[in-house]
């Protein structure tokens, strides 16, 4: 006899859709703490309720419960008289801190909360729902806003900072004497594998408007003269020689034509024997949704932007001439992969 309960409703299963449904709430509630300056408020000693309103010009009946909101997330905790950010807050939140992704949280709360508010709009017709190119070399090049692009690359390094740590391991550095990172902006990647690497000297290839925001990164560094800069367009100017070359969140910007482009570019400037180096939240069979979901970030945000398969990216390496050595998972909050790949001598 069938189960007549098998194929029962589960009341789990309607709490954990209902629980994705009211997700964006969580988010807002974050977001809007980084947007009013909380957690660096509060980076100076725990806060009342009466001095945190003070501080943001906050009047509304909602602040109350925002702030335990908070606390429900483990962002603050609350003595009964005073609001304090937790330690995870501390670390991660305040403006400053070595490790702060901030610049994440508002970018998203920002700029991407929008956009994916239009999300059915591109499912119909396959457009970013930006309608602009809105990385951080467009920005500096249709426009000098500094200030603009600095807020873009404190989102994207709140990302790879977590890659350089990665990449820095996963690889025998000591076989290489230079490298060039390619779209690799203000250079954070770059210094975290010259920090880690003294016998590594590298360049970054990037558009260049982005010149002022790379020397200031190098300076805050430490890296001034362990990292070069050189300016271009790597869609109309030959990227400078290396014994590696890295695209670390570039290709995912661009069309398929494009990628295949820029890996023939690459093929031409490295030496004989040279490596090629390709980062991205790759897909493949064993792709979780977290994987996806980054794919269709870049779709929303660029024309043509996607993440792309393991696959395909060996064999538009092997089209280019490299020889592919070998994909590695990495520990990274963008679910990322990279290729390994050799000119032969």
């Amino acid at each position: 006899m069938t189960n007549a309960t098998s194929n029962a409703p589960s009341l789990a299963d309607a709490r954990e859709i209902l629980q994705l449904n009211v997700a964006y709430t969580r988010a807002r509630v974050l977001h809007t703490a980084l947007e009013l300056d909380l957690f660096e408020f509060l980076a100076e000693g725990p806060r009342t309720e009466a001095e945190i309103r003070e501080q943001g010009r906050l009047h509304s009946h909602l602040v109350n419960d925002w702030l335990d909101a908070l606390v429900g997330l483990g962002l603050l905790t609350f003595d009964g008289v005073r609001y304090a950010n937790t330690p995870r807050a501390e670390h991660f939140l305040v403006p400053g801190r070595p490790h702060y992704i901030g610049g994440a949280v508002l970018q998203h709360g920002r700029v991407h909360y929008e956009l994916w508010n239009r999300f059915a709009d591109a499912l119909h017709d396959g457009k970013a729902t930006s309608g602009k190119n809105i990385t951080a070399g467009a920005v500096v090049e249709e426009q000098p806003d500094l200030d603009r692009a600095r807020r873009f690359l404190d989102h994207m390094d709140t990302f790879n900072q977590f890659v350089a740590a990665e990449l820095s391991q996963v690889l025998d550095w000591s076989r290489w004497a230079t490298f060039v990172d390619v779209g690799g902006a203000r250079g954070n990647v770059a210094a975290q594998l010259v920090l880690d690497h003294p016998n590594l000297k590298g360049s970054v290839f990037d558009v260049p408007g982005i010149e002022p925001l790379f020397d200031e990164h190098m300076a805050a560094r430490g890296t001034a003269g362990r990292v070069g800069f050189v300016g271009g367009d790597f869609f109309g100017d030959p990227l400078p020689a290396a014994d590696v070359i890295l695209f670390g969140h570039v290709l995912h910007d661009h069309p398929e034509e494009s990628r295949k482009r820029l890996l023939a570019q690459a093929f031409s400037a490295l030496p004989p024997r040279g490596t090629l180096l390709v980062y991205d939240a790759m897909l493949d069979d064993t792709s979780e949704a977290g994987a996806y979901l980054q794919s269709l970030v870049c779709s929303v945000i660029l024309d043509g932007g996607s993440e792309y398969r393991v696959r395909d990216i060996s064999a538009w390496a092997e089209a280019a001439g490299f020889e592919v050595e070998r994909v590695i998972p990495l520990d990274t909050m963008t679910h990322d992969r990279l290729l390994v790949a050799r000119k032969p001598a």
